[in-house]
This record gives C-alpha cells, sequence and structure tokens, in this order.
C-alpha cells in the first residue's frame, strides 16, 4: 500500500542528495561552457589541426554514450595512473559530453550572425579575435541562449547516470533509500518529484533572462 509518510520522513535526505546534484549540474554546465566554446571557436578557426582536434572530440563523445564515458574515466584512468575521485570523475564526464553538445551550438549560433559584422569590424582595424569578443559573441548569445538552457536541462538528467560510479547524488541516495525500506514507489516518486522542480526551475530561470535579452534588442 502506498505510503506517503515514506516520503515525507525521507524528503530531507532527498532533498540533500537533490543539492548535489544540482551543484554537480553546474560545476559540470561552467566546463561544459567553456569546453564547448573552445571546440567552436576551433571548429571555425582557419588552422587546420585545431580544426581537426576540436571535430574528433566532438565526433567521438556525440558518438558514444555518456555512460560509457564515465566508465572509462572512472574506471579505465586508473590503469594509465589517473586515480580520480568520484564526483571529479562525474564532473569531467559530463563537461566533456555536453560541451560537445555546446560546441555544435555555439558554432552554430556565431555561424548564424551576419558576416558583414565580421567584414565591418575588421574593416575598422578589430582583429578577428577582438572582433568575435566584442561582436559576434554578444550577437551570438541571443540565438544560443535556448538551445544551451536545454543542454543544462538534460545535463542535469544525465546526472542520474554518475550513480554507477558511485557518487551519492540524488539517484544513488534513492537507490540507498530503496535497499533499507523496500519502498521503491515512494521514494522514486519523491526522487522523480525534486527532478521535476529543478528543471522547471531552471527552464522558468532561462525564460526569464530570454525575455531580458528580448527586452534589451528592442530597447536599441
Amino acid at each position: 500500500m502506498f505510503d506517503w509518510s515514506i516520503i515525507a520522513q525521507y524528503l530531507p535526505v532527498l532533498s540533500e542528495a537533490a543539492l548535489l546534484t544540482l551543484y554537480l549540474s553546474i560545476v559540470s554546465l561552467v566546463l561544459g561552457l567553456i569546453f564547448g566554446l573552445g571546440a567552436a571557436l576551433a571548429k571555425l578557426s582557419h588552422n587546420p589541426i585545431l580544426n581537426v582536434i576540436a571535430s574528433f572530440y566532438v565526433w567521438l563523445i556525440r558518438s558514444t554514450p555518456l555512460l560509457i564515458q564515465l566508465f572509462l574515466i572512472y574506471y579505465g584512468l586508473p590503469q594509465l595512473g589517473f586515480d580520480l575521485s568520484p564526483f571529479t570523475s562525474g564532473v569531467l564526464g559530463l563537461a566533456l559530453n555536453v560541451g560537445a553538445y555546446n560546441a555544435e551550438t555555439i558554432r552554430a549560433g556565431i555561424q548564424s550572425v551576419n558576416f558583414g559584422q565580421t567584414e565591418a569590424a575588421l574593416s575598422i582595424g578589430m582583429s578577428r579575435a577582438k572582433a568575435m569578443r566584442r561582436i559576434i559573441l554578444p550577437q551570438a548569445i541571443r540565438n544560443i541562449i535556448p538551445p544551451l538552457g536545454n543542454n543544462f536541462i538534460i545535463l542535469v538528467k544525465d546526472t542520474s547516470l554518475v550513480s554507477t560510479i558511485t557518487l551519492v547524488e540524488l539517484t544513488m541516495k534513492t537507490q540507498q533509500l530503496v535497499g533499507t525500506t523496500y519502498k521503491p514507489f515512494e521514494l522514486y516518486l519523491g526522487a522523480t518529484l525534486l527532478y521535476a522542480i529543478m528543471t522547471t526551475a531552471i527552464a522558468l530561470l532561462l525564460r526569464l533572462v530570454e525575455k531580458r535579452l528580448h527586452l534589451k534588442t528592442s530597447r536599441r
């Protein structure tokens, strides 16, 4: 029989694990944006070596499951002398994964900006790097916020996979509690609600950011 008291009893414990999930997601997002921006600029550069490296990275990550990537980092790297903690392995795996998807999103956003903007910046003496930083990227950001936000929401849900490398986030904590209480429906329902709350809050926050960007654009 369904027992609401189980959810109420263990909600504080699940909420604490959810905070770790959110922290893991934010750290991975920041690194994923750095990886994504670097890969996107490398793919757009005229340097063939950087282009090949970035293209290979994006292809490899997008062509393989995140779970295998996490296993390779956590269980495989120690064989090469790199013994990483579950949290570090989780952050690295998630960041590399979302970074590859961010790279394609950012690249498409940059290419959506009219090339005439770059030509105009170069004609007044700006370097390509300065034109990218001051002219192109600020315009591209308005176009890529929605898909980057979607990547972040997917990232939050993908953190459940780090439970397989012994990191005690929301999914792992739920599994542990199920093993001691034998109440899977109530506890997995509680975890479901917490994931839904986190992703909905992120979606609403992103919507506010989009509105503010549109308002700034319309005032210019």
